[in-house]
């Protein structure tokens, strides 16, 4: 069976950016690889098992402080189930919201945006079932 594994950003302060994910979206680190040899390491997270769903890879290489976030880049999406309860919490724990929760027209969700210490955007999605 195909199935999306994990999504891979460059971070430019590993311990910052597992800080955030882990303290203000809830995450947990699933595993970790050191490459020396190669100068970079790798912190996989999520929010469960990656055998299960698809995680995320934060990779830091040596001695690159900062990336260039690129156009072609859009945004990570979270689901989650009270995007307005989601925002306030993710505020209290020191997050950036960009975006406040608003409907999105012609769907069933509500949507909001945050950004992580790289600047990458992330999009908290509540869907709405009638």
């Amino acid at each position: 069976m195909n199935r999306i594994l994990h999504t891979m950003l460059r971070v430019g302060d590993m311990q910052r950016s597992i800080d955030f994910y882990i303290g203000v979206l809830g995450m947990r680190v699933l595993r970790t690889l050191e490459q020396p040899e190669e100068r970079y390491r790798l912190t996989f997270l999520g929010y469960g098992d990656e055998s299960a769903t698809c995680v995320l890879e934060l990779t830091d290489n040596e001695g690159i402080a900062s990336y260039e976030l690129g156009s072609g880049f859009g945004h990570i999406a979270i689901g989650v189930d009270d995007c307005h309860r989601a925002c306030t919490e993710i505020k209290k724990r020191g997050g950036r919201i960009t975006r406040e929760p608003v409907p999105l027209k012609g769907s069933n969700e509500v949507i909001a945006f945050l950004v992580d210490p790289d600047g990458y955007p992330i999009e908290l999605i509540q869907r709405i079932t009638v």
